[in-house]
């Protein structure tokens, strides 16, 4: 028989958590963010779930390609524009949308002659300082797209830096609204972070972002003042979720996941394959890191750093066993990590060869959110979902 580990997607939780996008921002239109193969999720697989969207997101032109092959018609978005000027053709050819963050790109755009073959999104780098023009750049970079005549509509964009942090989006905001000043265009601002911070279930009292508007950034609190900016204008006419959909939290924290209702679109489930009963003192695993205090019930469960397991998940990261929390104990091997069985037992449950155990996800009514598992092992759930190995075979529910 096959090595007893099974991923699972779940398309009604994507379809659910894309209904719960919407209502954060519900005068707004939705990209529904599938790069990295749509988180880990498999693009084919969350295409289906996630066409009630507006259009999708994505950096590769081969999976602009898949979604176009699977039928999709509308908007698709390549969130780092194109990497050479040989991609616009393939851009008009699949009539897709492309950021520009560079004047590269610029160069390559005004040297085409398709009449409005090309939508943009602009992108401004408000902090960020990984793409986008300057504050100072922007405007002339819109200017020269207007130059173009291959350029139609131009959406304006940034990507907040800390939105999931207490810094917050307020300077950036600030900074994006000085720079645009009145230019024409939709926006397009809040990723998956920003969207859980200013939508419509996290509103303030008053109905309005509390926004700090100071001259630049060495201006000290005394020099701050604040003033009102309507929740719309933050939330803009784009916005673009992300990890929201696939149940994860930009945070990390598995209460922002409980408080919007999100639900894990990925599961990873194995079981148990052997067993150990070891005695006060004896160590578990590579290194012997772990030492019992007493005697054990030690489960061997078949996942290891090779199906994407995090390698760092430290003893006492929780893992589910016959619908029992429990933790693993010792170090993550390649295609095993070793777990306490013995809160299992207590709980009246087998804990034997060949009783489940739930990595993350749920499965049988009990819930494990990824973000647990990878706030214990350093990381965020991003990566988890992102690095969920070919090995494993994935079943849709």
């Amino acid at each position: 028989m096959p090595r007893p580990i099974q991923a699972t997607i779940h398309p009604d939780a994507l379809t659910h958590n894309l209904a719960r996008a919407r209502l954060a921002a519900p005068q707004a239109k939705v990209w529904a963010v599938v790069k990295a193969n749509a988180y880990g999720h498999g693009i084919e697989r969350a295409f289906a779930a996630l066409r009630a969207a507006d259009g999708f997101a994505l950096l590769d032109l081969a999976e602009a390609e898949a979604l176009r092959a699977l039928g999709w018609g509308g908007p698709i978005l390549l969130l780092e524009g194109c990497f050479g000027a040989d991609d616009l053709q393939l851009c008009e050819r699949l009539n897709l949308w492309h950021v520009v963050h560079d004047a590269a790109q610029l160069n390559w755009l005004a040297a085409r002659r398709k009449p409005r073959a090309h939508r943009v999104y602009l992108k401004m780098n408000t902090g960020m300082n990984r793409l986008g023009f300057t504050p100072t750049q922007y405007r002339a970079a819109w200017e020269r797209l207007q130059q173009c005549p291959a350029v139609g509509e131009v959406t304006h964009m940034t990507h907040f830096a800390t939105a999931d942090g207490s810094q917050g989006t307020a300077d950036a905001f600030g900074l994006f609204e000085r720079a645009m000043g009145d230019l024409p265009g939709e926006r397009s601002l809040c990723n998956s972070a920003a969207l859980l911070r200013h939508g419509r279930g996290h509103r303030p009292a008053d109905g309005a972002l509390k926004l700090a508007a100071h001259a630049s950034h060495s201006a000290t609190p005394a020099q701050t003042t604040v003033h009102e900016a309507p929740q719309a204008a933050i939330l803009g006419d784009w916005v673009r979720p992300g990890i929201m959909l696939y149940g994860g939290s930009p945070t990390g924290l598995a209460s922002d996941v409980k408080a919007w209702d999100l639900r894990p679109a990925m599961s990873l489930v194995t079981r148990i394959v052997g067993v150990q009963q070891i005695p006060a003192g004896a160590s578990v695993g590579y290194g012997a890191v772990f030492t019992s205090r007493q005697p054990m019930r030690i489960g061997v469960a078949a996942v290891g750093y090779a199906d994407g397991y995090p390698r760092h998940a430290p003893t006492g990261t929780p893992i589910v066993v016959d619908g029992i929390r429990t933790r693993i104990v010792g170090r993550v091997s390649m295609d095993m990590v070793t777990v306490d069985l013995d809160p299992v037992r207590a709980a009246g449950r087998a804990a034997d060869v060949g009783s489940a155990v739930l990595c993350w996800g749920r499965h049988s009514g009990i819930e494990l959110p990824i973000d647990e598992v990878a706030t214990a092992a350093g990381t965020l759930g991003y990566e988890l979902m992102c690095a969920l190995a070919l090995r494993v075979p994935v079943q849709v529910e």
